[in-house]
C-alpha cells in the first residue's frame, strides 16, 4: 500500500510539474491580448533585448579629448564620466542603448531597433557646452558649466493661475550645488539675473532667470516657455548634452541593416531546436527513461533561459550571445551524461537501481561543480574585461550554466527520485548494462556456506 501511495504521489508530481513547463511553454513562445485589457502579451522570447547585429540599428564611434570645462585633467576619469551621462541621456528614450568605452580614448554607442538615426545624430552629434552666468556678453564670468550638472529631468509645476507648466528639473553634483547656491545668493541680493547659454557667451541668451532668494537644495526648477512636454524634454536634452567631461570628435557612423541579423537569428533559432531535439532522441535512446527524464529537464532547462533572457534588464541578446547559450546546452548535456554513466557504473558493480541512482548523482556532483565553477569564473572575467560583444557571450554564458547546474543537481535529481516508485527493478527500461559481480552491502555476513571455503 505504502508503495502505492508513492507511485501515484509520484505520477502525481509529474503531471503537475508537465502542466506548468507546458504553460511556461505557452508563456515563451504565444503572443496575445490579455482579456479585458488593452496590454498585450508578447512572450519571453519575443520581449528578449536584441543586439545590434540581430535588431539592427546604428553604431557611433567618437573619440575624447579633454574639455576647456571639465573637472578633471584625468582623461580616464572624463571619459568614464561621459560615459555615464551619455547612458543617462540616450537611454531615457532607448532603453536597449549601450555605451561603451572603446580602446583608451574612444567612446562606442549602439543603438538597436532605430530606423531614424537623425535623432541620435542630433542628440549626441554636436554636443554644445553650457554656461551659467550673472552678466551678459562674451567677457561675463562663468559661475557654473556643464559638468556641475548630475542629471536633467522634465517636469512640471503649478503657476500662480493653478495651472500646470512644464519645466526642467536640474540635479547639481556636490560642487555644482554650492556654487548654484552661490550664484543664487548673488542674484536675489543683487536683484540680478541669472542667464543660461548653450554654447558661445554673448548677448543672447537662451534662457533668462529671475531669483528672489537663496537655493541650497542641490536642485531646482527651471519653467521657462515651454507650452508643451517636447518643448521641455527637447530643452532637457541640449542641457544634458552640455555636460559632457570631454569634448566628442566623431571618427565613425554607420546604420546596420536588420535583415542580416534576423536571418542569422532565425538559422540559429532553427539548428538549436534540431539540435536540442537531437540529443533529446539520443538520449533516450542510449539511457532509456532516465533519457526521458534529462529530456523533461533540458525542456524546463529552455523555458527558464527565455524567461531569465528577458527578466535581466542589461542583458541584450546577440551573435556570440547565442553561442554563448549553445555552449551552456552543450554542458548541460555533459553533465547529465556524466551522471549517468556514473549510475551505470554503480549498477554494474552489482548494486540495485535506487542506490546506483544515489551514489551516482554523490560521484557526479563534484565534476560537475568543479568544471562549471571554473566557467563561471571565466565567463565573469570575460564579462568585467571584454568588449561589448565578448560580453553578450559572457553573460548568456553565465546564466546557462548557472542553470545548467540547477537542472542537473536539482531538478534531474528531484525527477529520479519520483521515477523510483514507479520503477525501481527494471533495469532494461534503464538500459542499465549486466551487472559483472553481485554487491555485498558493507558488514555484510554471508551464513550457510561452507566453513572451508
Amino acid at each position: 500500500m505504502a508503495k502505492n501511495r508513492r507511485k501515484k504521489f509520484s505520477i502525481a508530481n509529474f503531471i503537475l510539474v508537465a502542466l506548468l513547463t507546458a504553460f511556461g511553454i505557452v508563456l515563451s513562445v504565444c503572443s496575445f491580448n490579455i482579456p479585458f485589457t488593452s496590454y498585450t502579451y508578447n512572450g519571453f522570447a519575443k520581449s528578449i533585448s536584441l543586439g545590434l547585429d540581430l535588431a539592427g540599428g546604428i553604431s557611433v564611434v567618437y573619440d575624447c579629448d579633454i574639455s576647456n570645462d571639465s573637472n578633471t585633467q584625468d582623461l580616464d576619469t572624463a571619459i568614464d564620466a561621459t560615459v555615464e551621462r551619455l547612458t543617462s541621456l540616450i537611454t531615457k528614450d532607448y532603453s536597449e542603448a549601450t555605451i561603451t568605452r572603446q580602446g583608451g580614448s574612444r567612446i562606442r554607442i549602439e543603438v538597436p531597433s532605430v530606423t531614424d538615426s537623425d535623432k541620435i545624430f542630433d542628440l549626441i552629434g554636436d554636443p554644445t557646452p553650457l554656461y551659467m552666468t550673472l552678466t551678459q556678453g562674451s567677457d561675463a564670468e562663468k559661475r557654473i558649466v556643464g559638468t556641475d550638472i548630475n542629471d536633467v529631468q522634465v517636469a512640471y509645476q503649478k503657476d500662480d493661475s493653478g495651472e500646470f507648466k512644464y519645466g526642467v528639473t536640474l540635479k547639481f553634483s556636490k560642487a555644482g550645488a554650492d556654487k548654484f547656491a552661490s550664484l543664487t545668493e548673488d542674484a536675489a541680493n543683487g536683484e540680478k539675473k541669472i542667464y543660461i547659454y548653450l554654447g558661445e557667451v554673448d548677448d543672447d541668451a537662451d534662457l533668462v532667470l529671475t531669483c528672489e532668494q537663496k537655493i541650497s537644495g542641490g536642485s531646482t526648477f527651471i519653467s521657462g516657455s515651454f507650452e508643451t512636454y517636447d518643448d521641455a524634454h527637447n530643452y532637457a536634452l541640449k542641457i544634458m548634452s552640455g555636460t559632457f567631461n570631454v569634448k566628442l570628435d566623431l571618427l565613425e557612423s554607420s546604420v546596420i541593416s536588420a535583415t542580416l541579423g534576423a536571418k542569422a537569428l532565425k538559422l540559429a533559432i532553427i539548428g538549436g531546436l534540431v539540435g536540442l531535439v537531437l540529443i533529446m532522441i539520443l538520449l533516450m535512446i542510449r539511457y532509456g527513461d532516465l533519457g526521458a527524464l534529462a529530456a523533461f529537464a533540458l525542456t524546463i532547462y529552455i523555458v527558464l533561459m527565455l524567461f531569465f533572457l528577458q527578466a535581466i534588464s542589461f542583458v541584450q541578446l546577440t551573435l556570440p550571445g547565442l553561442a554563448g547559450i549553445i555552449l551552456s546546452i552543450g554542458m548541460a548535456v555533459d553533465g547529465t551524461v556524466i551522471i549517468f554513466e556514473r549510475i551505470r557504473e554503480e549498477y554494474r558493480s552489482g548494486k540495485k537501481i535506487p542506490l546506483s541512482t544515489k551514489i551516482g548523482f554523490k560521484r557526479a556532483f563534484w565534476p560537475i561543480f568543479d568544471s562549471n565553477i571554473t566557467t563561471i569564473m571565466t565567463a565573469i572575467v570575460l564579462y568585467i574585461l571584454g568588449t561589448a560583444s565578448i560580453q553578450g557571450f559572457a553573460i548568456t554564458l553565465l546564466i546557462g550554466i548557472v542553470l545548467s547546474m540547477f537542472m542537473n543537481l536539482a531538478i534531474l535529481r528531484l525527477f529520479v527520485k519520483w521515477y523510483l516508485p514507479i520503477n525501481s527493478i527494471k533495469p532494461n527500461r534503464l538500459r542499465l548494462p549486466k551487472q559483472v559481480r553481485a554487491y555485498k552491502e558493507p558488514n555484510e555476513v554471508v551464513v550457510g556456506g561452507d566453513a572451508n571455503e
